[in-house]
């Protein structure tokens, strides 16, 4: 039997938008496929050594209701919706939103960011960061975490030409 392949390329660099990415491969790991992920552009920040500085930004993104992680389930159960010329204008909104999302996502017994990395890295996912867009946006190889390649599309292209699944996210 074939082992079956699964190709992700990564191109949000926040705190949101690294679940995807590393939830999709980690699980297709633990059912056995060979899994890549192709990070380029904001999907670099990532791979980056210091994952803290990943950030949600509500702003501009009508699907994400805040709700409150603390209170009485009353409170809880509150849909922020909280209109864009109020986040622009607040300073520090982002910073709150992305307390909020930690504590929403710590209550919740969900894993952080660098534990899912950390399970695709136990897993073998093979992680591909764009070496166009590392020169592009003048990234040093020693900003990232170790293990990984770097590599252009084309090198992605031959894997990813193969697999069974391609997704990009």
């Amino acid at each position: 039997m074939e082992t079956k392949k699964m190709a992700l390329i990564a191109t949000k660099g926040t705190l949101d938008w690294a679940y995807p990415p590393f939830i999709l491969a980690s699980t297709a790991a633990a059912l056995g496929y060979e899994v890549q992920i192709f990070f380029t552009f904001y999907g670099l920040q990532l791979l980056r050594k210091d994952l803290s500085v990943l950030k949600v930004s509500p702003l501009g993104n009508p699907g994400m209701p805040m709700k409150m992680p603390f209170g009485p389930t009353w409170f809880k159960g509150i849909n922020w919706n909280v209109p864009n010329a109020v986040q622009a204008l607040v300073p520090g909104y982002e910073t709150v939103a992305t307390a909020l999302m930690k504590k929403t996502i710590a209550n919740n017994g969900v894993a952080t960011i660098p534990e899912l990395r950390g399970l695709c890295i136990e897993a073998d996912v093979k992680m591909i960061g764009c070496q166009m867009t590392v020169e592009l946006f003048g990234f040093d190889h020693a900003d990232f975490i170790e293990g990984i390649e770097y590599a252009g599309a084309a090198a992605f292209f031959e894997f990813a030409g193969e697999t069974d699944i391609c997704l990009f996210v």
